[in-house]
């Protein structure tokens, strides 16, 4: 049996817990949960900025998945292809450099991971703004340097058929944020591990095959499921760089969701739209997470 003391100073931590944690709950409920809430009631109204909110019912999502709105099956379609392809490219190449700077007799490691993560601290429209120009069709630095290598130059991101590697090519070049994580977790590998395959006769790759990647695999699960709800919700390149553009290559489903609220002034019709891509990002959790379990392996498991 607790004593009465022991309850006072339980309850009395709890309370300090509660009160410190105000701030952030409050927040959530104030800026987050209230404009969700709203949103979910507009969804089922025709309401622009001219007019007040009407209900319709079901008519907003009727519009979407009956094929009325041209555009919706283009923007998730154009949305989840560049978001599976993001995801790859970027946890590939952030990788990769983790890989390189995790040697323990490499010279210069922090000077070279401070290089490698300076570009995703750089305001993405300043970013945006030098890959354009290196990606101009006529005087671009990349064209300049296939040229002169023997090849023939491309039109980049002015092109329908290339606009999305572009895209990526941008993308990865900001994957310092995923190479922190990943060499995080490297570090943190048992050296005995990579010992004992020594041990039983194995090479490097025996090593990359059986400790750093089974042991890396709950890092590859984070860094993967955020990156693929971030891409699922990216904006920036297509609002900076193509404005949805070339005929509606990049039309990402945020930037036109942001067309219909502040372009169309549908706030309603954008409103409903959020709630599908909500719904979209809840499924594809739950598969991953769900999926997990046959891939994801933890230290502590048996």
């Amino acid at each position: 049996m607790e004593s009465k003391y022991v309850k006072h100073k339980r309850r009395k931590e709890n309370m300090i817990g509660i009160l410190f944690s105000l701030p952030a709950i409050l927040g959530f409920i104030c800026f987050a949960l209230g404009p969700m809430l709203a949103s979910l009631v507009l969804g089922f109204t025709e309401y622009t900025t001219s007019s007040s909110p009407h209900f319709v019912g079901l008519e907003n999502f009727k519009r979407m998945f009956s094929g009325q709105d041209t555009f919706f099956y283009q923007a998730l379609s154009v949305t989840l292809h560049f978001a599976v392809m993001n995801v790859i490219v970027c946890m590939t190449t952030g990788f990769a450099i983790a890989m390189l700077l995790d040697h323990r007799s490499m010279r210069f490691r922090p000077f070279f991971r401070a290089v490698f993560y300076i570009p995703t601290i750089i305001p993405y429209v300043a970013t945006a703004m030098v890959f354009m120009w290196m990606m101009s069709p006529d005087f671009g630095l990349f064209n300049i340097i296939l040229k002169g290598l023997g090849f023939t130059g491309s039109k980049w991101i002015y092109s329908e058929s290339t606009v999305l590697r572009s895209l990526l090519l941008i993308t990865s070049w900001t994957a310092g944020n995923v190479m922190v994580v990943f060499l995080a977790g490297l570090q943190g590998v048992p050296r005995q591990l990579y010992e004992a395959v020594e041990v039983d006769g194995g090479n490097s790759l025996h090593k990359f095959m059986y400790v750093t990647i089974p042991m890396m695999t709950p890092i590859v699960f984070f860094n993967g499921l955020m990156f693929l709800i971030a891409s699922l919700q990216g904006f920036m390149p297509a609002a900076v760089i193509t404005a949805g553009g070339p005929n509606n290559a990049t039309l990402f489903y945020t930037y036109y969701m942001y067309r219909q609220a502040f372009e169309f002034s549908n706030m309603g019709y954008a409103s409903a739209l959020g709630w599908i891509l909500f719904v979209v990002i809840a499924i594809i959790t739950g598969i991953v997470f769900k999926t997990s379990k046959y891939w994801v392996f933890y230290s502590d498991e048996e």
